[in-house]
């Protein structure tokens, strides 16, 4: 992964690519002095931190004389190292501002302060990697063209969970699905010790027609769900099933679905309630 500087223009954007970087897994340090950039790139070397991304803009004007020789001596310390500037015309920065009702960090004339504002930030332009233009972007849009840049994109995770209605819902799922529809291997001596990883368990809670109908149904289901939490700009999505006890039907459900699924790049997160069988019972 790249070590990130993010610049631009007041109004531009920076907060939303900060933010889609920080979804994605990075690392977050915002308005950090160029002089700063090497000692903070060996504290997160020390703390095994892969993905980092740092900002520098015009809150740091007094601090930018340092910018040529700090990126010179980051560059050949990291070769991934990438420059992100964001800009965009004068009126709609105009227009965000008077919506946003902020004062700009230079705090006198808007349009004055935005002249001197690209002024001030052109050797950072001037180093930049990817310039984007924000102009005609929403912030959904440039949250995806980030993602795109850094080839981001694909880091999308499903993640499955079982449990038991019995012990009470996950409060931290998006979405919770109820499959105490299907057939229920408890009532079989033989099966209620074992758990839903047991073929023999997931056959019986499959068994029949209506319950193979109902599983494609929930299937589908939890597919065009978690596509369209990716197409939003998630990073992930996190389904728990239940059934009673979280021993066999919701056990089944979730990993079969992990392997109908798995284009979703699927991560069984856990089998909150499910007991080990011991096979020598």
């Amino acid at each position: 992964m790249p070590f990130v500087v993010v610049s631009g223009l007041s109004g531009s954007g920076k907060s939303t690519a900060l933010r889609t970087l920080e979804d994605a897994g990075f690392f977050i340090t915002d308005n950090l002095p160029p002089e700063l950039w090497g000692a903070m790139h060996d504290l997160v070397g020390a703390r095994g931190l892969r993905c980092v991304a740092i900002s520098a803009d015009a809150r740091t004007r007094e601090f930018l004389s340092a910018l040529d020789d700090s990126y010179l001596r980051l560059s050949r310390r990291r070769d991934d190292l990438r420059v992100l500037f964001l800009e965009a015309n004068d009126d709609v920065l105009l227009k965000r501002y008077n919506f946003t009702r902020r004062e700009h960090p230079l705090g006198e004339n808007l349009m004055f302060d935005f002249a001197r504002e690209r002024e001030l930030l052109a050797p950072l332009r001037a180093i930049a990697d990817t310039v984007i233009d924000t102009t005609n972007l929403s912030a959904k849009e440039l949250a995806t063209k980030v993602l795109r840049v850094f080839r981001l994109e694909h880091d999308f995770h499903l993640r499955l969970m079982s449990f038991g209605f019995k012990h009470a819902p996950p409060r931290d799922a998006d979405l919770v699905l109820d499959v105490r529809s299907l057939p229920n291997p408890y009532y079989d001596p033989e099966l209620r010790p074992r758990t839903g990883l047991d073929p023999q368990v997931s056959a019986y809670a499959f068994h029949g027609e209506a319950s193979e109908q109902f599983y494609a149904d929930l299937r589908d289901f939890v597919r065009v769900a978690a596509e369209r939490a990716r197409a939003s700009g998630r990073h992930g999505y996190t389904v728990a099933i239940g059934c009673t006890g979280g021993q066999h039907r919701s056990v089944a459900v979730a990993s079969r679905l992990a392997q109908d699924l798995k284009d979703l790049h699927v991560d069984i997160m856990d089998h909150r309630d499910m007991k080990e069988h011991d096979p020598h019972e």
